[in-house]
């Protein structure tokens, strides 16, 4: 998925995220502000680079502000930010599960 412009999705409400996406040339860049960074930095990390993989996006700059969002939450808000910077449509077949 190539990205095409910059794009945004999610809140900054407790327990949600604001996630931006914009063009990049090298590769992933991902800016964390995470209110739980120090317990769960790395695993909203993980959650991010994952979901722009299963989207092929190789190249983009993308900006996470969180507000304790849990995983299925983080990964919704990427995968619309992402879809909407690449101007394409997501496929609402697919489903996130959100176990808490």
């Amino acid at each position: 998925m190539e990205i095409k412009k910059t794009a945004m999705a999610g809140s900054m409400e407790s327990s949600d995220c604001m996630v931006t996406v914009r063009p990049g040339i090298h590769g992933i860049q991902i800016d964390l502000q995470s209110d739980v960074k120090v317990m769960f930095g790395e695993s909203i990390l993980a959650t991010v680079r994952q979901t722009l993989e299963e989207l092929a996006v190789s190249d983009a700059e993308v900006s996470v502000l969180d507000r304790g969002a849990l995983d299925c939450v983080i990964r919704a808000r990427v995968q619309c930010a992402a879809c909407r910077a690449a101007e394409t449509s997501w496929d609402w077949t697919k489903e996130v599960v959100c176990l808490g």
